[in-house]
């Protein structure tokens, strides 16, 4: 095997094995591949398929720079260390920590923009933080990557850059693992939103939605653990009958079967995998009208858009869905999953990485 190095640089391994899968199977048909992680959820099946896993501590949502400049002494000892060939980051803090920990040590990286999270949401002082961090830790990036174009018209207007960059469908969605499923049969209609429960992935407008149109009739279930404070409000729901609260699952394509449509009233999306992974199951979307989710939906055809922040939107968004025969609905799931064939195979986005990545180190 050739000895040379890939580093990956992540704040998740679910997200690297998950999303990224594809990618390191790819990584590790020629090179030694390294994964830096701050959890163990997915690290054996990311051992198991030949990656090397090391633990390094991060606090994602903190914002101390105790906290902060640890990681970038952590991502300087691993740099020394390892001595790689090219790393690869992913997220806010390894693209900025890990990415000025590569300047410094000369090493060659690349940088993924995976979503803005609420870093450009917040006041003008942090908004100005955080951009001279950005331009401090992409500038030396020999490519950065880009899931939305979005995304990357503000980084251009802030002139945050790397010496190139290149757009991506996202991390595309494996069209195998999330085969297309025959629609349900069942009259009851189930509107299942999954992701991390907090404001900003829309869940009060969820909420509000799911306790104004819920009946015998209609449905409402969430997939995903608590990322902020809703437990309780989350368990009223369900004593009243309003939802049906499911949890982390790691199965999402068995919920995405049974779902008649994929609710997701997000503020801010890189490029949004479940409602790639719920068109690629030939699911209907019912998504915000942003960079990062407008894109993976057709208008009237695979979904139906809202506005972010609104629950009378996105209560209009799903009345628009209720009023559809089960024929239409069908047909509907049926042109999601033919977009997602067309324009989001995860096999195209590994092909675009690993298109860099030889070019680079091959």
């Amino acid at each position: 095997m050739n000895e040379k190095t890939v580093l990956i640089l992540a704040n998740a391994s679910t997200g690297v094995y998950d999303f990224r899968n594809e990618l390191m199977l790819a990584l590790l048909e020629k090179y030694r591949v390294v994964v830096s992680v701050p959890d163990d959820l997915c690290v054996e099946q990311l051992k198991r398929e030949g990656c090397m896993v090391i633990h390094t501590k991060i606090d994602r949502r903190g914002m101390s720079p105790k906290e902060d400049f640890g990681l970038f002494l952590a991502y300087c000892r691993l740099l020394k260390e390892l001595k790689p060939e090219l790393v690869l980051t992913y997220t806010i803090k390894p693209n900025i920590y890990g990415g000025c920990a590569c300047r410094l040590k000369r090493i060659p990286y690349f940088s993924t923009i995976t979503g803005l999270g609420s870093a450009f949401r917040k006041g003008a002082v942090f908004r100005k933080m955080i951009i001279y961090m950005y331009r401090a830790g992409l500038r030396g990036a020999r490519c950065v990557f880009f899931q939305n174009a979005g995304n990357r018209e503000l980084f251009n207007r802030y002139g945050i850059a790397g010496r190139k960059d290149k757009l991506v469908s996202g991390s595309g969605v494996n069209l195998d693992v999330h085969r297309a499923e025959e629609y349900p049969k069942e009259e009851r209609i189930r509107f299942l939103f999954v992701g991390r429960i907090m404001k900003e992935k829309g869940i009060e407008e969820f909420l509000e939605t799911a306790k104004s149109l819920h009946s015998d009739k209609v449905c409402f279930e969430l997939l995903g653990y608590c990322d902020e404070d809703y437990q309780e409000l989350l368990g009223q729901y369900e004593s009243q009958g309003i939802l049906i609260w499911h949890g982390f699952h790691t199965d999402v394509h068995s919920f995405l079967k049974k779902a008649s449509a994929l609710v997701l009233p997000t503020y801010h999306e890189g490029m949004s995998n479940v409602l790639m992974e719920a068109s690629a199951t030939a699911r209907p979307v019912i998504a915000t009208n942003i960079s990062g989710c407008r894109e993976v939906f057709e208008e009237g055809v695979t979904g139906f858009g809202c506005e972010p922040g609104s629950a009378a939107s996105l209560t209009k968004a799903l009345e628009k869905f209720l009023a559809l025969s089960p024929k239409e609905r069908q047909e509907m799931g049926l042109a999601a999953r033919a977009k997602m064939e067309r324009e989001f195979d995860r096999k195209q986005v590994t092909a675009a990485y690993m298109e860099e990545v030889d070019a680079r180190i091959g």
